[in-house]
């Protein structure tokens, strides 16, 4: 099979160079904008090299005199997967091509992608998620469709949508290489045409693949995976649902964070802005190339999950779903974190009236961890079954497991609500905090226990479920929150920008300072580390930021790290027996110098 992943890689790798001559003469090429992430003129229309790639080895693969035979004897169910991809590919490939000459209307655009999710649906390719046929002809339209939008919104950064796609492409091949040979090859052919084209299109990008490239991939891709259903060695029903979810979870995450966020911000969804996960990555501090690695990385992780849920029975993949679900969760409320725009987001909820409780929750994103828990408290119970008995032995207790588990839900919640759980403001969160979330979780135990006791008299339970059930609530609650808080910290401490200053007094005083310059944007600053008059000091960090020298290293370090101020933070300015040589240096070299006070004065 190897064979097709060459053939079309190659082909791509020698079409895409013409097609970035041919789009310079005729000066098809994509202008930065306001509403765009590139920063220079770059070529377009490289879908129609990917294009190429694809359709020429599925012509040769295509048996021409079955597919006719199949069409005059009004067979359908005999059509053969190449020729039906060949008809819906170059459907959608000339919507885009036309898209991106003629610039098509969205509804018009929409009304075309139905009539190819149509097509496929007509001649038999579903989901089988539903047992009625009507709802999952309309879920499978939608799935294609969304897909579709979904890898044409991802094409939002060099190399992001070919990347994703070769990593989706491949992912796919491993499920159908034994089963399913005919789709496998289409997959590898897919990932090789791809991945010749992602030698143009990494950064920095030399041609963008256009809405011919990107509406072309995703209706592939959508094609391919409903094809999961066909397998014959699905291990339970429940794979069915979640395995397409986790294969697409990059472009599903970023569409759907994407919509939402426009929405409720007052904007059009389908107008382009650079607000998606990739955009916001690099706002955090990472490199155009870090941010797409970034997702790449979870594209694969999310396909190799995949497959471990696949090749597990309905009992052990949990194990794998839950956690990767809720880091996707956290990823996502890592991200809409990320400020994109001046104004305030989220501005359609501005002025509308909400219960006491209700804003609450929302204020201090209580609601977000009410949730999170929710997940956590499932989760952490199943996980001490697990830890506590063997495989058999867990089968045997897993109705126990399902039938208790709701009374454990509603224990923990309550027990954590009392103990004032919910009360804080997860970006302080702090040491003083793990007596809080300590006191909560032995409070939920003891409940839970008197609560299964009273109910189920505490039959077919082990005492040991509900003490490794504590220890690891507690461990994931404490895990979420605090990355949440050094999430807040690596964005700010990533995104400060102004002058380059350095602070005099690596103390208490200096701690206060850093914090101060940190997470108060007004003054603009960026400080670069610490000077110290005790040496000892030296090569110490305080708050993740060094301690470079002592005064007299003020040359060396001014010139390597091209410092614009010194702030003083201690506060005895009158004792520091080098204040009088060090305003001196500042004058000499152009370098200002300040000095950090904390007062309370009496309001007249």
């Amino acid at each position: 099979m190897i064979r097709y992943f060459l053939l079309s890689f190659g082909i791509c790798a020698i079409v895409t160079p013409l097609i970035i001559h041919f789009a310079h003469a005729k000066k098809w090429v994509a202008h930065p904008s306001e509403d765009r992430w590139h920063k220079k003129t770059t070529p377009t229309f490289g879908g129609i090299a990917i294009f190429i790639a694809i359709i020429i080895p599925l012509i040769w693969l295509t048996n021409f005199k079955l597919f006719y035979a199949a069409i005059i004897n009004d067979k359908i169910v005999q059509f053969d997967i190449y020729p039906l991809i060949l008809i819906g590919a170059s459907f959608i490939f000339l919507l885009g091509l036309f898209d991106d000459i003629l610039h098509v209307k969205p509804h018009t655009k929409l009304i075309c992608q139905i009539i190819a999710a149509s097509f496929m649906a007509f001649v038999g390719y579903r989901l089988n998620w539903f047992t009625s046929l009507t709802l999952d002809t309309i879920v499978t339209i939608i799935w294609i469709v969304g897909l579709s939008n979904a890898f044409n919104l991802l094409d939002n950064m060099d190399g992001l949508c070919a990347g994703s796609g070769v990593a989706t492409s491949m992912i796919l091949f491993f499920f159908f290489r034994t089963s399913l040979p005919d789709i496998a090859i289409v997959s590898l052919i897919l990932a090789g045409a791809l991945g010749g084209f992602l030698l143009y299109n990494f950064n920095p990008a030399k041609i963008f693949m256009g809405d011919c490239g990107s509406l072309t991939i995703g209706y592939l891709l959508a094609i391919l995976s409903l094809n999961y259903s066909q397998l014959n060695n699905l291990s339970n029903n429940f794979n069915l649902y979640i395995i397409p979810i986790l294969i697409f979870i990059v472009p599903i995450l970023d569409t759907t964070m994407v919509t939402f966020v426009r929405i409720l911000s007052g904007r059009k969804a389908y107008i382009g802005g650079k607000d998606h996960t990739s955009h916001r990555l690099v706002i955090m501090g990472f490199s155009e190339r870090g941010a797409v690695l970034v997702l790449y990385g979870i594209a694969f992780t999310s396909g190799l999950s995949a497959l471990f849920v696949h090749s597990h029975d309905s009992y052990t993949s949990p194990i794998v779903i839950i956690p990767f679900l809720i880091s996707v969760f956290l990823i996502a409320g890592y991200m809409a974190q990320v400020r994109v725009y001046p104004e305030k987001e989220f501005c359609l909820l501005r002025g509308r009236r909400f219960s006491p409780l209700l804003e609450d929750l929302t204020y201090k994103r209580q609601l977000l961890m009410v949730i999170l828990d929710f997940c956590i408290i499932a989760f952490s119970y199943y996980l001490s079954y697990r830890l506590r008995f063997s495989n058999e032995l867990f089968i045997n207790y897993f109705p126990i497991f399902l039938r208790s588990l709701p009374a454990v839900i509603v224990c923990k919640y309550v027990a954590f609500l009392v103990s004032g759980v919910y009360q804080g403001i997860w970006r302080y969160i702090s040491i003083n905090d793990l007596s809080t979330y300590l006191k909560g979780n032995i409070l939920a135990s003891l409940l839970t226990v008197a609560v299964v006791t009273y109910i189920y008299r505490f039959e077919d339970f082990s005492k040991g479920i509900f003490i490794i059930d504590m220890i690891v609530i507690l461990f994931l609650q404490l895990l979420t929150r605090v990355s949440f808080r050094l999430f807040s910290d690596v964005i700010t401490r990533k995104t400060a920008h102004g002058d380059k200053v350095l602070i005099y007094g690596a103390g208490r005083g200096g701690e206060l300072l850093l914090r101060e310059l940190l997470y108060n944007k007004k003054y603009e600053l960026k400080p670069i580390g610490f000077i110290d008059d005790n040496k000892l000091k030296i090569g110490k960090k305080i708050q993740g930021y060094p301690v470079l020298g002592t005064i007299d290293h003020l040359m060396l370090l001014c010139n390597r790290f091209a410092i614009n101020g010194i702030l003083i933070s201690f506060h005895e300015l009158d004792t520091a027996s080098h204040i009088k040589s060090l305003k001196q240096f500042c004058n000499k070299n152009g370098i200002y110098i300040k000095h950090f006070s904390i007062e309370l004065q009496d309001i007249q």
